[in-house]
């Protein structure tokens, strides 16, 4: 991606952000709980995180979970011969990530799990949601995944929201994940073909309709 197409990328993110936090503000609820979907390298994190400073800045309090915490630990996943495929969506302790949406739900105070990526490690109780928090924005591949138990989770979100990105620029950032790591081109390529990309092609296969996609828009009336 040149600077060129890089600039363009940001101003479509904010004015994106922008749209949502508008939308949020105006929704008259004690908890809102925003569901963040897309693909691996869709820029959810990104998007998440800009949603938060916003809304926070304009006096909304908000916190973002990350269903990234609920990686099952790689001694479980090489118990199991599924660390090769770290990232699918058997990896993860979806039920456990469900019984947090419900408790965030209830308005009560929880405690998150965040993901380490450094030492590829889940820490346990390290975001906390206050009960005075009034959006609470989930981000991960499978929020709006239509395959079980997933896809129990699209009907405790109030609002979802879907990045699309095209495949061909999923790769490429997929790519630049494992390059930034100081592999090589051949052995980064690997490893985005190996798992992260037929991961995106089954977040995009099995995507669940959204609130809203990566251009801001209502998807319904």
């Amino acid at each position: 991606m040149n600077e060129e197409t890089t600039g363009i990328a940001l101003t479509m993110l904010t004015r994106h952000v922008l749209d949502l936090a508008d939308h949020l503000l105006e929704l008259d609820a004690p908890r809102v709980i925003v569901a963040i979907a897309g693909a691996p390298g869709s820029g959810k994190s990104t998007f998440a995180g800009e949603l938060a400073r916003r809304l926070n800045a304009r006096g909304r309090r908000s916190v973002v979970v990350p269903m990234d915490g609920f990686h099952l630990d790689n001694a479980v996943l090489e118990a199991r011969t599924l660390l090769p495929r770290k990232g699918a969506p058997e990896t993860f302790d979806a039920h456990g990530f469900i019984r947090l949406i419900k408790a965030i739900k209830a308005g009560e105070e929880v405690f998150a799990p965040t993901f380490d990526r450094t030492r590829d490690l889940s820490i346990a109780a390290a975001i906390a949601i206050p009960a005075d928090a009034r959006v609470v924005i989930a981000e991960g591949n499978y929020l709006m995944f239509d395959e079980a138990p997933w896809s129990e989770l699209a009907a405790l979100w109030d609002v979802s929201v879907r990045l699309d990105v095209p495949m061909p620029e999923l790769r490429a950032r997929l790519i630049q994940r494992w390059l930034s790591q100081n592999l090589s081109r051949a052995v980064a390529t690997r490893r985005a073909e190996g798992n992260d990309i037929p991961n995106a092609q089954r977040v995009i296969a099995k995507a669940l309709p959204c609130d809203f996609t990566f251009d801001g828009q209502p998807a319904r009336a």
